[in-house]
């Protein structure tokens, strides 16, 4: 039962973990894109683009490293890397623009979090430790 709790709560851990490097991922990438598109003449069409990329390899990066250490339960542990990544998103973008409303882009947004998360989840069970 002692045991059984440990596991759960290592699990857990790992979870957060994962959310936050695909939060810490997002942010140097981020800054590294913002950097480049005031030094240069990177067009702002593709500002959208590339925002949606970066935040799905780092939810996948995310929930790829938490389900290859939990090497269990790769679909739920990483929907739930993308669902928190996605809800801290759009908490402090809605609280910076002082906006809290939810639209059919943001639903749209947080599925595809959670799909970016979920198949970060199976690609890390399934990944062989060597």
């Amino acid at each position: 039962m002692v045991q059984e709790e440990n596991k759960l709560k290592e699990n857990i851990l790992r979870i957060i973990k994962g959310s936050l490097l695909s939060i810490i991922m997002s942010i140097i990438f981020l800054a590294i894109f913002a950097t480049i598109l005031a030094y240069t003449n990177v067009s702002e069409s593709t500002i959208l683009p590339t925002i949606i990329v970066i935040v799905a390899i780092s939810i996948l990066a995310g929930s790829f490293l938490c389900s290859r250490k939990i090497k269990q339960n790769g679909i739920l542990n990483g929907a739930i890397v993308g669902l928190i990544y996605m809800l801290v998103l759009y908490i402090i973008s809605s609280a910076i623009v002082m906006d809290f409303s939810l639209t059919i882009n943001s639903f749209i947004m947080i599925g595809a979090g959670i799909l970016a998360g979920i198949v970060g989840g199976i690609i890390g069970v399934n990944i062989k430790n060597n």
